[in-house]
């Protein structure tokens, strides 16, 4: 199929998808969407109400259905979050079962939900899912809900291809791209930077604790998405060398970052991409990262190091050495290895594929 393409593009329902975004999801999401439309093809994007207008959102119905008190009161009864995204994509699956997946092309979730992949056979329309995440009950139990899932995956690094492979041993690696002319290279600077959602498995408090080892100030910007661990484990460290600047813009976070020696990247979990390695890098920052997931496949010696996981001395130690690396061969590898560019020309490529 040639020309311009009809795409449905499915997004998280928990946070819109919009500037400063809740999360790497948000901002994956909003650059692709950004990305395919500038090539000339039809995109709505299915996303949480409040998202950018600019992106012509469909909002997803994203409210809690009218339940009966019998049955808010049954045991089986989840979380109100959990029941209201629930009824947001069983109504946006159900539509699109129902002929409007007949207006698009291909249908590419690129959310974490279940119910896309496990009504994909309903949808007379190719689906395309991106696998954003280590392996979940809930998007395995829908995977092999029929003996041949007729979805085509994708995952955002060859670490998170690997973790599903027992059930999804053809996923199609395309790493997440940035958009280079807004993460623009940046002269640097004496402080250290950390950016992302500011929760436990990011490990906020080990890139504080290396800091302060390594003699460096440290300024800290991203949304609290956790109150709890903010209060207990980062909150009571700051002071004048460390500081949490909050939740910023993409123009203002890109200053932050390209003003910065060098970005600490400290995931406590098996990190299934790593945008913010991608950001600081196109913004010329080097990298200091814990050895966890998929940051080794972005990160070169040219333009980054690799401490073992949760070693926080390990961390420290490499400050200095990759404040010292060519901040231009860092800009070239975001150029080269994760633009926006190559991310949108790989999935129009595919959606090409599964159209025809």
């Amino acid at each position: 199929m040639t020309g311009p393409l009809r795409i449905a593009l499915v997004a998280s329902a928990r946070f819109p998808v919009r500037e400063p975004f809740a999360g790497g999801l948000e901002a994956h999401t909003w650059t692709l969407a950004r990305a395919l439309k500038e090539r000339g093809h039809h995109v709505e994007l299915f996303a949480a109400p409040g998202s950018d207008p600019d992106l012509d959102v469909v909002e997803l119905p994203v409210r809690r259905p009218a339940l009966s008190a019998a049955a808010r009161s049954d045991v089986s009864m989840p979380d109100a979050t959990w029941m209201q995204e629930h009824h947001a994509y069983l109504r946006l699956m159900l539509d699109l079962a129902d002929g409007g997946g007949r207006r698009f092309d291909v249908v590419h979730n690129n959310s974490l939900h279940y119910l896309p992949v496990a009504m994909a056979p309903a949808v007379p329309t190719p689906v395309v899912t991106t696998l954003h995440t280590p392996p979940t009950p809930w998007l395995e139990s829908a995977i092999q809900a029929h003996d041949t899932c007729p979805v085509t995956f994708t995952a955002v690094s060859a670490h998170t291809a690997t973790a599903w492979s027992h059930l999804v041993p053809a996923a199609r690696v395309v790493h997440n791209g940035v958009d280079t002319e807004r993460w623009p290279e940046g002269p640097g600077g004496r402080h250290l930077v950390w950016f992302g959602r500011i929760v436990p498995e990011k490990g906020t408090h080990l890139a504080i604790e290396a800091a302060r080892k390594a003699g460096r100030p440290l300024r800290l910007a991203g949304p609290v998405g956790d109150r709890a661990y903010f209060a207990e484990r980062v909150a009571p460290l700051l002071d004048e060398d460390i500081t949490y600047v909050g939740h910023l813009g993409c123009r203002d976070l890109a200053r932050l970052v390209g003003s910065a020696a060098a970005a600490l990247v400290t995931p406590c979990w098996d990190e299934p991409y790593g945008l913010t390695v991608a950001e600081a890098l196109s913004c010329g920052t080097p990298v200091c990262g814990t050895d966890r997931g998929a940051l080794g496949e972005i990160l070169t010696p040219e333009c980054g190091a690799l401490a073992p996981p949760e070693d926080v001395g390990a961390l420290a130690d490499l400050v200095e050495p990759v404040t010292r690396l060519d901040r231009r061969a860092a800009r070239r590898r975001a150029e080269r290895f994760c633009s926006v560019d190559a991310m949108a020309d790989r999935y129009v490529s595919l959606y090409r594929e599964v159209v025809a």
